[in-house]
């Protein structure tokens, strides 16, 4: 490891490294900076480097500078990137009819979303439920940022502000959960370890201090179990990717506290068997900012979303080994499909079936959202279908 190399100033964001991205504000510069210089301060006291794992922890969930520990907007089209549930009412009408069934089968269970962004998918849910008769007692939110607090806050309130009392806010699983646990798009903002094969070994990729920045750096094999998972893989020299152990332990608790319900996974992934594929040699590293998508994570600290895509195979294999079964897998458009969303277009004037036309196929078609996310579903103790698994179930093939 490196000696402590002397202390400029950070500088986030580079003529350079800003080319085709918008420039932040002088406001959003500052926190940044301080961000920075958080992370270099941990990176000399760890002897010079990070694993990309906490880097990532760090840039997004640093206490009051992390990007989602910040005020800026990041849902919706006014922000970096938009959800399903930010296009419009559909998305969270097709979901609750997967969810309704489960709750007939489980009286007096809740509904559980971790991570719920702007709350629109709460409200939307909470709203479809009502309409179906189906009403949780409670609908309880995980979410660690106050400030995502008061935007869901105010977002239900608007929105569903009659049903606003059957909801809380939670920090930290229950130890017990009856009911549905819902993560859409959670899983692929944990924090992911990563790699690339060197000599035929797994080399975790670690984050540097160089100069005036922060840059890659590759640190130790990686050991146990996961450099065992990984040798398995026969990765070809140079291949670099991610595995998220981060994920993966989220789910197995998930799974273990889930006494009898739903596990319903919505995310960007794949299959392991796809997800390690030739085509994907430099992994699914994503990076996300004021609507525009590149792949380097090391700069704009804390003003941008980083992402990793989602090993469903991973995930399956996390919650069958804490009792779980695995309940339907298939991809978003053909989820959708089956849960009847079509027909939530053709009870309205022209212009609003033109409107859901639009939000129909921007959520199902295979190069929009329909085959890049992928649904997963896990139970204990349900005796119920999920329309949504219906035309589409592939769990043969995790």
């Amino acid at each position: 490891m490196p000696s402590d190399p002397p202390r400029p100033v950070p500088r986030p964001v580079t003529a350079h490294e800003s080319v085709g991205l918008p420039a932040p504000s002088e406001h959003e510069r500052a926190l940044s900076e301080q961000l920075c210089a958080a992370i270099r301060d941990e990176i000399v006291r760890a002897g010079g480097a990070l694993s990309f794992a906490r880097f990532m922890e760090l840039a997004l969930y640093a206490p009051g500078l992390g990007y989602y520990s910040t005020g800026r907007q990041k849902f919706g089209e006014g922000g970096d990137f938009v959800t399903a549930p930010e296009l419009g009412e559909l998305f969270a009408r097709c979901l609750a009819r997967n969810l309704a069934p489960v709750l007939q089968a489980l009286p007096g269970g809740d509904v559980l979303e971790a991570g719920a962004g702007s709350g629109a998918l709460a409200a939307g849910l909470l709203l479809e439920l009502e309409r179906l008769g189906c009403l949780p007692q409670r609908y309880l939110i995980l979410e660690l940022s106050s400030e995502l607090r008061a935007r869901q806050h105010a977002c239900l309130a608007e929105r569903a502000g009659h049903l606003l009392d059957r909801v809380q806010w939670l920090d930290d699983l229950p130890q017990t959960i009856h009911g549905i646990v819902v993560g859409n798009e959670l899983l692929d903002a944990m924090p992911a370890q990563r790699f690339q094969i060197h000599n035929g070994k797994a080399r975790e990729w670690c984050v540097a201090w160089d100069g005036d920045r922060f840059a890659w750096r590759l640190g130790d094999e990686l050991a146990g179990d996961t450099a065992v998972r990984l040798a398995a893989l026969d990765l070809p020299d140079g291949y670099t990717s991610e595995i998220n152990l981060a994920a993966e332990g989220w789910v197995r608790t998930a799974a273990e506290r889930l006494e009898a319900g739903v596990l319903l996974l919505i995310d960007y992934g794949f299959p392991r068997h796809e997800f390690y594929h030739a085509q994907r040699a430099q992994g699914t590293l994503m990076c996300h900012y004021r609507q525009r998508a590149h792949d380097d994570p090391l700069i704009l600290v804390g003003l941008q979303d980083i992402t990793a895509h989602v090993d469903f195979t991973a995930i399956a294999e996390a919650a069958h080994a804490a009792g779980l079964d695995i309940l339907g897998y298939t991809g978003q458009g053909q989820f959708l499909l089956a849960s009847g969303i079509a027909e939530f277009a053709g009870h309205s004037d022209t212009k609003t079936q033109l409107r859901l036309a639009q939000e129909i196929k921007k959520l199902t078609l295979p190069h929009e959202m329909g085959e890049l996310i992928k649904v997963m579903a896990a139970g204990r103790g349900v005796d119920c279908a999920l329309p949504g698994f219906a035309l589409n179930d592939r769990r043969g093939r995790l």
